[in-house]
C-alpha cells in the first residue's frame, strides 16, 4: 500500500523506513520545514527542562550542564536527549497533558522550568504548570515553516487514487495539508482514503473537511503504524 507521510523531511524518512519494513511504500510530502530560530536561551538558572519535540534537542546539544533534570513529551524525544548525554530524562506518554502530570507528580513548585519548544506551540504544558505554581520560561528554538504547495507526485497520486492511507502527526500540519489539498483541487480526492491521526486533536481539521479519519489508541508512532497494518 502507498502511504502519504506529511511530516517534515527527516522525520518522514524515518517513518518511511518503518513503513518499508512493514511492506508499505511511503510517499513523502512534507507540509512543514523545520528551521532553527537562532533565539538565545532565556537568562537565569532553571531547575528542570521541558522538551516537547525532538526538534528542540539540537539547541540543547551545547548545554554545559547535562545533569539538569529533563522531562520529555515521549520516549522518542527522551531517547534523543539521552543520546545527547543528558543523565536524568523522564518520558511522558506522548502528549502535553501527560507531560504536565509527570512534572507535577515529580517536582514541587515554585521551581523554574525551561520549556524548549517551537515557534508555533500550544499553551500546554506551560499553562497547567503555571497554574500549579511553577515558573515556566519559554525558549523557541525552531520554527516549522509552512510549505507553499503539495509535491507534484503527491497531487498526482491523489488524483489517480494511488494513496491507500495518509499519516498525520500534528493539528497544524493536518490543517495545512487540508488547505494545500484544496488549493490543488483535491478536496474530493482526499476523501477517498483514510486519514490516520496521532490524536483526536490532530484529526479535527480533517474531519471538518469531510475526510474519513481514524485515531491512534496512543499518541505515538507505533500506535499509528498499527492503524496502517489494520488496513492491509
Amino acid at each position: 500500500m502507498r502511504v502519504l507521510v506529511t511530516r517534515a523531511k527527516d522525520d518522514a524518512e524515518r517513518t518511511a523506513q518503518k513503513l518499508a519494513a512493514l511492506g508499505h511504500e511511503a510517499l513523502i510530502a512534507p507540509v512543514l520545514r523545520i528551521v532553527p530560530t537562532g533565539d538565545p536561551a532565556p537568562a537565569g538558572i532553571c531547575d528542570a527542562v521541558i522538551v516537547t519535540s525532538a526538534h528542540a534537542v539540537e539547541a540543547l546539544s551545547s548545554c554545559a550542564d547535562k545533569s539538569v533534570p529533563v522531562f520529555a513529551v515521549g520516549e522518542r524525544t527522551a531517547e534523543v536527549l539521552r543520546a545527547e548525554g543528558f543523565a536524568s530524562v523522564m518520558a511522558a506518554d506522548g502528549d502535553a497533558i501527560s507531560l504536565s502530570r509527570v512534572i507535577r507528580e515529580t517536582l514541587q513548585p515554585p521551581l523554574t522550568l525551561l520549556h524548549v519548544t517551537g515557534r508555533h506551540h500550544k499553551e500546554e504544558p506551560a499553562s497547567s504548570l503555571r497554574a500549579a505554581g511553577f515558573k515556566v520560561l519559554t525558549w523557541e528554538t525552531y520554527e516549522a515553516r509552512a510549505a507553499e504547495s503539495l509535491p507534484g507526485e503527491a497531487v498526482e497520486a491523489f488524483r489517480t487514487g494511488e494513496i491507500g492511507a495518509a499519516l498525520h502527526y500534528s493539528r497544524r500540519s493536518a490543517d495545512l495539508f487540508v488547505r494545500l489539498a484544496e488549493r490543488a483541487g483535491l478536496h474530493a480526492a482526499i476523501r477517498e482514503c483514510p486519514h490516520l491521526c496521532l490524536s483526536a486533536d490532530v484529526a479535527a481539521p480533517l474531519r471538518a473537511a469531510g475526510t474519513a479519519t481514524r485515531v491512534a489508541d496512543q499518541p505515538d508512532e507505533d500506535a499509528l503504524l498499527k492503524l496502517v497494518m489494520s488496513l492491509s
